[in-house]
């Protein structure tokens, strides 16, 4: 592990925002103030003009992504506003270019940087503040995401991907590999023997089931894959959807399963599951045997997140929350395996 990684989150924030304000010199915007608005895969700040102008600037994690990617990525963003789905415009710097990459002295890698126009909004909601909210509110909140995760496929099922087209999967050696795209879950450092065995297990019916649902357009394609309600930001007249870092290729299922995932457990679970469903037959079939499936994607993010806490040991959300979360990723494997269906 280098010594930046061993660094607190604040810290590395502090060496990243000096890298964000050497690049912003290509966009001729090195006289904007720049604040930490998150740090978790990459360092994202808000920089402020002193006219007023307020744009999005990300650092990226390291390897994260290729640079051919991260284009695809804002290809992805701009057909979904062509076809009314309203994502951040992506600001390109002086030459045309729609990112760059930056190194300093005191960050061990080059990273890309980009900058996106500034959204106003409040977001739809928060995982954190989730279970504090009325059923009432949770219902129409994953009504909404229902809608806007079939409109997304809509678009994707219709769109001819560009030449060249580049990003990561979900799919079945992305969940269930040797190398899985978040990490080996199995090996994570908080599972016990049990777990471990566990884990193993859940993997081994985890391949089997998402290799006999398939891969058909009905079901399978590109997904934003964190479809949380803190990535609406809704304001008076529009809501856009933000955060396509970790948009991939994979299940539509894998979409919906991701922002119920925090909600497992709860009484409104039901609730809001058959909300979302609504949302989704708004606008897109959705057929019940799909339904049934929606345990198997359940534990399928659940290994994802036990693959990123396996990854990023010294993150502070993983010292925060990380063995919460690999027990409770444990505990609905478990159920898996005992599932009939």
């Amino acid at each position: 592990m280098s010594d930046f990684a061993q660094l607190s989150e604040a810290s590395q924030a502090e060496r990243l925002q000096m890298l964000a304000a050497t690049a912003l010199g290509d966009w001729g915007f090195a006289d904007a103030d720049l604040d930490l608005i998150k740090i978790r895969e990459n360092a994202v700040y808000r920089a402020t003009r002193p006219s007023g102008e307020r744009f999005v600037v990300r650092v990226h994690r390291a390897h994260y992504h290729t640079d051919q990617a991260l284009r695809s990525e804002f290809q992805w963003m701009e057909a979904l506003t062509g076809a009314g789905i309203k994502t951040p415009t992506v600001i390109p710097a002086k030459d045309g270019d729609l990112f760059k990459v930056a190194e300093i002295d005191g960050v061990p890698e080059p990273r890309q940087v980009d900058v996106l126009a500034w959204v106003d909004g409040e977001p739809l909601g928060t995982i954190e503040g989730g279970i504090d909210v009325d059923e009432q509110s949770l219902v129409a909140t994953f009504e909404y995401i229902g809608a806007a995760a079939a409109k997304m496929h809509n678009q994707i099922e219709a769109w001819t991907l560009p030449a060249g087209f580049e990003r990561g999967a979900f799919d079945l050696d992305g969940l269930t590999g040797e190398k899985p795209h978040w990490g080996r879950f199995w090996d994570c450092e908080l599972l016990d023997d049990a777990g471990r065995e566990t884990m193993l297990r859940g993997r081994d019916k985890l391949r089997a089931d998402l290799e006999a649902f398939g891969t058909a357009p009905d079901r399978f394609g590109l997904i934003h894959a964190d479809l949380l309600p803190e990535n609406f930001l809704v304001a008076e007249n529009e809501t856009n959807l933000i955060d396509f870092d970790d948009s991939a290729f994979g299940w539509h299922l894998f979409d919906l399963s991701t922002p119920l995932f925090f909600h497992l457990g709860e009484d409104h679970f039901d609730a809001i599951v058959e909300a979302m469903i609504r949302g989704y037959r708004a606008h897109r079939d959705l057929r019940d045997g799909h339904v049934a499936k929606l345990l198997t994607f359940l534990v399928a993010r659940g290994t994802t997140y036990l693959g990123w806490i396996h990854t990023r040991p010294e993150s502070d959300t993983v010292k925060e929350i990380g063995q919460t979360v690999a027990d409770g990723v444990v505990e609905l494997t478990h159920s898996y395996l005992q599932d009939a269906s």
